[in-house]
């Protein structure tokens, strides 16, 4: 997510982080190695999930971009250091849209958080929940996100590679795009009962239709490029000219690696794919829609986590620091982030130069991802 000045901090949004919380007083044990179990409910009802979400939301912010998918190459570089850190099993949190999927696959937290000031951001993740409850395995998933029609011959032990490589080549279908937008509009409002204003179903029909316009080849700029989006959406930039590109799209991001030959994005694996879906079915994957500089998201975040006795294993932070410090807000964040429940593994993952603590980035690429401890970085911040 290569952010630019942030116009409005009035609101945390379900952009960036979803939080993904395990159990009321339970404990769920996960068999992972280097993982500690969080005393979180295993599962939220759907009225608990809307209500974390809603209750922890700010007002709706803006941003100049929508940011319907990232532009950062290098974002799995750090994943190996980051599982030398940060513990599996606890709580993820972030910002942005899929590429947060990637660190959850390999984290795998009881919950996930994701916090974003535009209120599109909860409503991309609103349609990924939807899409991938309904998806049995990848190739569906992919077929649903874009419109098209699944290509004979994927299977559960296709390649990354081999499934965007299909749906490259495969043709948009309108047909298709109303049957998905229809399945996703009823998964939310039929079968888990969420009360959605008319501006959220503005916001998912205005992400669904970029993913079909534009199908896997779509960049960081393609939503902007033809057409203005939904006030709810949050994108303040208007068409065209803001940057950011960096020659990746959607389908080359999911057949990236990570230096070292090995792609570990969310679809690079069934494992990988089966994890989000079970999460995301289990309403673990909560949108918040926040400024990291406000006065409530991130803290009621906090509560909650602190009210479960749950700890912060990773915090994925992209770029968003660069626009605190221009707009004079990075010591609220940092405050804010001091509210949370760490210990001394709890790790920031970050993009590009970030806020006034990164050091040490990884990668060649624009990206240049890097990780930090949060602990070390916000203890003379706390409030």
């Amino acid at each position: 997510m290569n952010e630019k000045r942030l116009h409005r901090f009035s609101g945390v949004r379900a952009a960036a982080c979803w939080i993904v919380v395990l159990g009321f007083g339970a404990t769920l044990f996960l068999p992972l190695s280097h993982s500690v179990a969080a005393p979180v409910p295993p599962q939220l009802t759907d009225q608990q999930f809307w209500n974390l979400s809603r209750e922890s939301s700010e007002d709706d912010g803006y941003f100049r971009s929508d940011n319907l998918l990232s532009n950062e190459t290098t974002f799995q570089y750090v994943i190996p250091d980051l599982l030398k850190t940060a513990k599996q099993g606890r709580i993820y949190m972030g910002v942005g849209p899929e590429q947060n999927f990637t660190y959850i696959a390999a984290l795998k937290p009881a919950m996930a958080v994701i916090v974003d000031i535009r209120h599109g951001n909860l409503d991309v993740h609103l349609m990924y929940k939807a899409l991938f409850e309904l998806s049995k395995d990848r190739a569906e998933f992919v077929s649903l996100l874009f419109s098209r029609k699944r290509p004979e011959g994927l299977t559960a032990q296709s390649s990354a590679r081999q499934i965007f490589s299909a749906y490259l080549a495969a043709d948009g279908s309108r047909e298709l795009f109303d049957a998905n937008l229809k399945a996703i509009e009823e998964q939310l409002t039929k079968k888990h009962g969420f009360p959605l204003t008319s501006g959220d179903l503005d916001g998912i029909r205005w992400a669904l239709s970029n993913f079909y316009q534009f199908g896997p080849s779509i960049n960081y700029n393609s939503s902007l490029s033809t057409s203005v989006p939904p006030a709810i959406v949050g994108a303040s930039g208007g068409f065209g000219g803001r940057g950011g590109n960096n020659n990746v799209n959607y389908a080359s991001l999911m057949m990236a690696d990570n230096g070292n030959g090995q792609n570990l994005s969310f679809l690079a694996s069934e494992e990988n794919f089966q994890f989000l879906k079970d999460l995301e079915t289990r309403n673990m994957l909560v949108p918040v829609v926040g400024n990291f500089g406000g006065d409530k998201a991130i803290q009621a975040v906090g509560k909650y986590l602190k009210s479960q006795n749950a700890t912060v294993s990773a915090f994925y932070l992209s770029n968003v620091e660069q626009y605190l410090v221009q707009d004079g807000i990075w010591d609220r964040f940092c405050a804010n982030v001091a509210t949370l429940p760490l210990d001394d593994s709890s790790t920031f993952i970050r993009t590009g130069n970030g806020g006034p603590n990164t050091r040490g980035p990884r990668g060649g690429g624009v990206g240049n991802s890097s990780i930090a401890n949060i602990r070390e970085e916000t203890m003379s911040c706390s409030r």
